[in-house]
């Protein structure tokens, strides 16, 4: 382990947590930024890598801030960089619900509701793309992605479908 490098997890990942409006998914490209061009913990393919795995595993889904904490400090940089993820964000949650519950119904109240939602979206959707520029997807995943993202939208379809037909045409190498 790094000097230093459970210090530099925990300030990382405490400043994320409390920019990560929506959940942690939304601040995935500040992660990659970070993770890959700054701090040069990982590559960019790494990174994507964690974020499937992360995804596809059971359990959380800010699992992939243990998995850089674990590739960076080992399991003391997964402990840190997962506790520093969820402690902020808990405790401004608690704070920020008593006022939000306090304001009920106060038209700034109803302003920042209907202004928070297009904002975690447009966040998630940039966490999608930094997740896809990582993989290296070919022009023809690009139009698949936003193909398979429009049937999600517009459906009622199941996912998992579409989701093995994804997978098998990334197996293929046709996207």
């Amino acid at each position: 382990m790094r000097p230093g490098a459970l210090v530099a997890l925990a300030t990382f990942f405490s400043t994320m947590s409390i920019l990560s409006i929506g959940g942690s998914n939304s601040v995935v490209p500040e992660m990659a930024r970070h993770a890959v061009g700054e701090a040069h913990w990982l590559t960019g393919g790494a990174f994507s890598d964690l974020f499937a795995i992360s995804q596809a595993a059971p359990g959380p889904s800010n699992l992939i801030v243990a998995m850089i904490g674990y590739k960076v400090a080992g399991l003391a940089g997964a402990v840190v960089a997962q506790a520093a993820m969820m402690l902020p964000a808990a405790v401004l949650m608690i704070v920020v619900a008593r006022i939000w519950q306090a304001s009920s119904g106060a038209a700034w109240h109803i302003a920042l509701e209907a202004a928070l939602g297009p904002i975690a979206v447009g966040l998630i959707l940039a966490s999608g793309w930094t997740v896809a520029e990582g993989a290296g997807l070919s022009s023809r995943g690009y139009s698949a992605a936003a193909i398979f993202t429009l049937l999600f939208w517009r459906t009622n379809l199941n996912p998992l479908p579409i989701l093995a037909i994804a997978g098998f045409l990334g197996w293929m190498r046709a996207i």
